[in-house]
């Protein structure tokens, strides 16, 4: 098991030496838990969250992937009524599949560019 997070640590850290959020192109990260999915929209130069959305207040009866696209779409409606068209995407060591994948492609869907 330690091995599955020391790997996932060593490639989060690789991939935020190359990505980092702008005022003008703030950083998406996923974090995804075994039951929930989280999103934030961050301005690395700042230090602050612009905006934030999770699976946590949702109480249907769905798959994992479905509120994952649900977290995507909310990010992307939360992040346009803050402003922001353009982000780059940060899947934060995971794998771009599965529910990575379906929270990337619900934000597009939402309006938003990466």
């Amino acid at each position: 098991m330690s091995d599955k997070i020391n790997r996932r640590s060593k490639i989060k850290a690789h991939i935020r030496t190359k990505i980092t959020g702008t005022a003008e192109r703030p950083r998406l990260t996923v974090f995804r838990s075994n039951a929930q999915i989280y999103a934030q929209i961050i301005d690395d130069v700042k230090g602050v969250t612009l905006a934030s959305a999770s699976s946590l207040g949702s109480k249907d009866k769905v798959t994992k992937s479905e509120q994952a696209a649900a977290v995507g779409k909310l990010i992307a409606k939360n992040a346009l009524s803050a402003g922001i068209n353009e982000v780059v995407f940060d899947r934060n060591g995971y794998l771009y599949h599965g529910r990575v994948k379906q929270l990337a492609d619900a934000a597009r869907e939402g309006g938003l560019k990466f």
